[in-house]
């Protein structure tokens, strides 16, 4: 079969599910969800065919930092010397920063104490990117982990990704409530890939990865019209903090 053809059925498959979606978008979530899936993965697929060249958005670069050691104090960070967020708690995002492209040095010192560093780290970070850096593992050992922003997002649809950040945790399923697994088998430090959606509010959960073993349930999470959202998975699953998620706005 030519790649015309492959393309082809990719994108007759995509109306045929989106048309499916439609049907239940106001009186089934679920369902919607359920056939929405089915219309983005072929899309997806008709769309990679096309091979388009990624698109470049200029400016300056955006940086936001993410608190998620489970026994850290709450943290101060400096950029090149100089403290640019103060008191950062556990499972708090801040502020985007902008920063003109180029090379820094991150130094994350325990909150009012400026003596003994808990991470020093070098970063390079691009014009028109947006990034989120991440503080991860206990605070003997801790790691800065980035992981690059899509807050772009097509007029009134939305999308969604998630990351694994519970040390403790076994490797997981990401899917809708009682429904398909929306991404299989997603590890510790792993970002998934971003998922388009219709806006909706939809009931997912979280699964051990290829078990029906429900590990954390996600009730009502809302996508709402030109939203690009990342939902983060954190904390111990036998401990405390206890496995829980925040949904952050790119």
């Amino acid at each position: 079969m030519s790649e015309k053809r492959n393309q082809t059925d990719y994108l007759q498959k995509a109306a045929m599910y989106d048309l499916l979606a439609e049907v239940y978008k106001y009186t089934n979530p679920n369902l919607h969800m359920h056939f929405y899936l089915k219309h983005y993965k072929s899309m997806q697929k008709a769309m990679n065919l096309m091979r388009s060249p990624a698109q470049v958005y200029p400016g300056n670069a955006q940086v936001r930092f993410l608190h998620t050691s489970t026994d850290s104090p709450n943290v101060d960070v400096y950029v090149n010397g100089s403290r640019v967020i103060k008191d950062l708690a556990f499972k708090q995002v801040s502020q985007h920063l902008p920063l003109t492209a180029g090379k820094y040095h991150i130094d994350i010192y325990p909150a009012g104490n400026m003596v003994d560093s808990v991470l020093n780290k070098n970063i390079t970070v691009e014009d028109g990117n947006s990034y989120t850096l991440t503080t991860i593992n206990s605070v003997k050992k801790m790691r800065l982990l980035v992981f690059l922003n899509q807050p772009e997002v097509p007029v009134n649809e939305a999308k969604v990704r998630f990351i694994h950040l519970s040390p403790d945790s076994t490797t997981i399923d990401i899917a809708v409530k009682d429904r398909d697994v929306i991404f299989p088998m997603v590890s510790y430090k792993q970002a998934t890939e971003y998922l388009g959606l219709t806006p909706m509010t939809v009931d997912l959960e979280v699964r051990a990865a290829g078990s029906k073993n429900i590990l954390l349930p996600l009730p009502k999470v809302s996508f709402k019209p030109n939203g690009s959202y990342t939902i983060v998975f954190l904390g111990l699953s036998a401990g405390s903090p206890e496995f829980q998620y925040i949904t952050i706005e790119d």
